[in-house]
């Protein structure tokens, strides 16, 4: 079998569960790593036993099949396009741009070079996600009346002056919203459907002299299957609160808490699964490790049933778009008016 050569663009906290992944697989092998700052670069090349670079355009021609882009949110889209203009395959870790209009320039770059760009939204592969899919796809409880998700974590000051580009727009591209909910949204989206519309609000209530971007934000979701669906999600808590995601079917109920879920019928338990712990940050839940190994069994083999598409990371960023468009205005917003 061909094993892929990788390589990984940024050498942060999150590059590590990316490179134990590459290091794991039977199908790849981690070629190259790049840090602007060169002692980190060479930190991770040393661990990992590869080549270091501080400019990721000097991986471009060592023979490389793919990259995976761990960098700040800002330098996602320009990378990507770079990478795969230059004949590679692109995995990107959330959020696949600070805006839709960069995002939606990912997208035709990777139809024109005949790319494929991926997007790292692993909560979906978490076992209690993958079993709620099930759940939904085998409509044995009816259909999805309504859903909603709740998020309460702490970021605080030290948080975002540990890296200078947080706390931006121009660089983040927003606060809870796109850096800590978006895998929430992308979940409430995965599990009921495309959006119509949204109506919500954002506000800055502990930081407001740190941060210019949100730390709380709410939102009445609209899909175009008539579900509503609910939204809050707030750095202002004490801690990092497990996620929490509620799913009302005609038939039974779902909650979903952190790497668990109950599933009640008529309000008696009937399901209870409990997840697998994580080496990692629990809020990274398990996924990363069956993502990338699904994206790259698909490069291998030709095909893509196992890549979540850069679409889906677009859609997300117009939910978020379409939220902060809502708070400005006071209005309903129609993701429509986006484009």
């Amino acid at each position: 079998m061909k094993r892929l050569k990788v390589g990984i663009i940024g050498c942060g906290n999150i590059s590590g569960v990316h490179a134990d992944a590459v290091r794991k697989s039977q199908r790849a092998e981690l070629a190259a790593v790049v840090d602007i700052v060169e002692e980190r670069a060479k930190r991770a090349g040393e661990k990992y036993q590869c080549p270091y670079f501080t400019d990721y355009r000097d991986i471009s021609n060592i023979g490389l099949d793919l990259v995976h882009i761990c960098t700040p949110h800002y330098l996602h889209h320009s990378m990507a396009i770079d990478m795969m203009e230059a004949g590679l395959d692109v995995l990107v870790e959330k959020p696949l741009a600070v805006n839709t209009a960069e995002a939606e320039k990912m997208l035709r770059t990777a139809e024109k070079t005949g790319r494929k760009l991926g997007i790292v939204y692993q909560n979906r592969f978490n076992e209690n996600a993958l079993a709620v899919r099930r759940i939904i796809d085998e409509k044995r409880y009816g259909r999805i009346l309504g859903i909603k998700g709740v998020l309460t974590w702490f970021r605080d000051k030290a948080y975002y002056q540990q890296d200078q580009w947080r706390g931006f727009y121009k660089t983040e591209g927003g606060g809870v919203l796109i850096s800590q909910a978006i895998h929430t949204l992308d979940l409430l989206c995965w599990f009921a459907g495309d959006v119509e519309a949204v109506k919500g609000s954002i506000d800055t209530r502990v930081l407001e002299e740190i941060i210019e971007v949100e730390d709380t934000a709410e939102a009445v979701i609209y899909f175009k299957n008539g579900v509503t669906g609910l939204f809050y999600a707030s750095n202002c808590f004490a801690s990092n609160s497990p996620v929490e995601i509620d799913i009302v079917f005609e038939k039974a109920s779902l909650k979903l808490i952190g790497d668990r879920f109950l599933l009640k019928d008529y309000g008696e338990e009937i399901y209870r699964q409990d997840g697998k712990k994580t080496e990692y940050k629990s809020y990274w839940g398990q996924g990363h490790e069956r993502l990338i190994e699904g994206f790259y069994s698909d490069i291998l083999e030709g095909r893509e049933g196992n890549i979540i598409r850069a679409e889906e990371g677009l859609k997300t960023l117009q939910v978020i778009e379409g939220i902060y468009s809502s708070s400005r205005s006071g209005e309903k917003y129609f993701l429509a008016e986006l484009h």
